[in-house]
């Protein structure tokens, strides 16, 4: 079942990847951060918990109008629509920009649904993610566990919990939950970039460096790991290499989280050390 890994990823990369300025690191707050009270991009599939022509016609108004969509999903519910009418009024809040009440919602669904395992993890995951762009980390921890105690050997749940566990400072913890991602799928771009980004929080610069290399091994313009091996490279002394992996970053990814971090890391190293 497919998850909104987008949205995630986004929220994920400006909570876990930090900005460099000397040998300062500092957590940004990240898109969740902006997200409140904005409309949001909704993925090009959506997990589905229900089935009949009224879901799809309430998933379908949610990419056109999610105001549209929360009064189409309300009045179903009010019919008896069921979990149906529900996950859809919860992705239309969090298409609005609610990003809490979403949460809260999608949240409750996962606990009282009657859906398989795969469904209540998928929307255990959705309800991470909105708990992370509602800038409620522990929130989304929670979410995160309740999920893996339906399904222990979801990957992306378990992705999800080390993203929190970082943003949460928690970065020895998070590792564990990566170390499990990666060995049951090493090919997982995302998660050797934020292994990276605890590595290099815990002051391993040298084994940060070696995941962020196997990351862009994978996938070589990740923008995430490309603004990751910046920070790792600017700790290292190499001011050239870093300007190029941040310039890089914003050429590959334009309209990205990474991207603003890489900018913004640019700015501060043309400022000089007395304006970091």
């Amino acid at each position: 079942m497919t998850r909104i890994r987008p949205v995630l990823l986004g929220a994920a990369a400006g909570a876990l990847i930090a900005l460099a300025s000397g040998s300062a690191l500092f957590l940004l707050n990240g898109p969740e951060a902006e997200a409140a009270g904005e409309p949001l991009p909704l993925p090009p599939d959506i997990p589905r918990i229900a089935s009949g022509p009224q879901y799809e016609e309430c998933l379908g108004l949610l990419r056109q109008d999610p105001d549209d969509a929360l009064t189409f999903a309300e009045s179903w519910e009010a019919a008896q629509g069921g979990e149906g009418a529900r996950h859809c009024a919860a992705l239309a809040l969090l298409g609005m920009g609610e990003t809490e009440k979403a949460a809260e919602r999608l949240e409750a669904l996962g606990r009282s649904s009657q859906g398989s395992a795969t469904a209540r993890a998928a929307i255990y995951s959705q309800a991470v993610q909105a708990w992370m762009m509602a800038n409620q980390s522990g929130r989304a921890f929670g979410a995160a566990t309740m999920g893996l105690t339906i399904a222990p050997g979801d990957l992306d749940l378990m992705l999800d919990r080390a993203v929190a566990l970082g943003t949460l400072g928690r970065y020895a913890d998070a590792l564990e939950d990566l170390a499990r991602v990666l060995d049951a799928d090493p090919g997982r771009v995302e998660a050797w970039v934020f292994r990276a980004a605890s590595l290099r929080h815990l002051d391993r610069v040298d084994q940060a460096s070696t995941a962020v290399d196997r990351a862009l091994r994978l996938a070589p313009e990740n923008a995430e790991a490309l603004l990751e091996r910046g920070i790792i490279r600017q700790l290292r002394g190499d001011v050239r290499g870093a300007r190029a992996d941040w310039e890089r970053t914003i050429e590959v990814a334009p309209d990205s989280a990474a991207a603003d971090l890489a900018q913004q890391n640019l700015a501060l190293n043309e400022a000089g050390p007395k304006r970091r």
